[in-house]
């Protein structure tokens, strides 16, 4: 927790630097070295601003190159809003087909590490590392570039906004017992490689994702609700009025 609200300072620093012309279109932002000097932080801390800033369309990271600012007049990506809802479908929809694909493909070993994520879960070893791990497996298990890139993309997109940080961090350790079995009922269909019942299992995990994060809104709603009814409550009090 700590770590991620920290390099999101530091995404607010290098924009700033980058609208006020300090950093301008099309030139190379310093290396990760210097930046890590400069804001006092460490280089995983900076490679996570980096994510977000180039999910968010501000900058672009060139392989052996260099990461290079963005107009952002031109690359619009900087204006679309991206929220937790429609990550999560994205993800069920890739997912989905990911693991079904996976079923054919997943080697032994692969089946070992996706049970030591299991392992890691139950015994509590940090819940979101081993997560992404497990999903990662599955999708390096497809054998297809393509399908192990938009898993990652959807990752990054995951931890590109602090709305949606937010949101997932106040539904993903709400039930872990719920999330543990959904994680192991996919595992079991994998290591059975029955692809219908893989894209069936990764579904019912996002499907009960979705409607956690839809009652943690309604939640959200009605306590504002009720705030507001109190502020007024207060305000027309005729014993205040005394």
């Amino acid at each position: 927790m700590a770590a991620k609200r920290l390099f999101w300072g530091i995404v607010d620093l290098i924009e700033t630097s980058i609208n006020s012309g300090k950093f301008p279109a099309g030139s190379r932002l310093p290396p990760e070295r210097e930046l890590a000097q400069r804001f006092n932080v460490s280089r995983p801390t900076i490679r996570e601003a980096i994510i977000a800033l180039e999910v968010r369309g501000r900058v672009e990271v060139k392989t052996s190159s260099g990461v290079y600012v963005l107009d952002s007049q031109k690359s619009g990506k900087a204006s679309k809003k991206i929220n937790a809802f429609e990550v999560t479908q994205a993800r069920a929809v890739v997912e989905g087909e990911v693991a079904a694909l996976a079923a054919a493909a997943i080697t032994e070993e692969e089946l070992d590490e996706m049970h030591q994520t299991l392992t890691d879960m139950e015994e509590g070893k940090n819940m979101q590392a081993a997560d992404k791990d497990f999903h990662r497996i599955i999708a390096d298990a497809t054998r297809n570039e393509a399908m192990k890139s938009l898993v990652a993309s959807l990752w990054e997109l995951r931890a590109s906004s602090k709305e949606i940080i937010e949101d997932y961090d106040s539904v993903c350790s709400k039930d872990n017992a719920k999330t543990i079995a959904e994680h192991r009922a996919i595992y079991n269909a994998l290591k059975s490689r029955d692809a219908s019942q893989s894209r069936t299992a990764m579904h019912e995990h996002f499907d009960r994702l979705i409607n956690t994060l839809f009652e943690a809104e309604e939640s959200r709603a009605l306590e504002k609700i009720k705030k507001e009814s109190s502020e007024k409550r207060d305000m027309y009090s005729i014993r205040r009025q005394a």
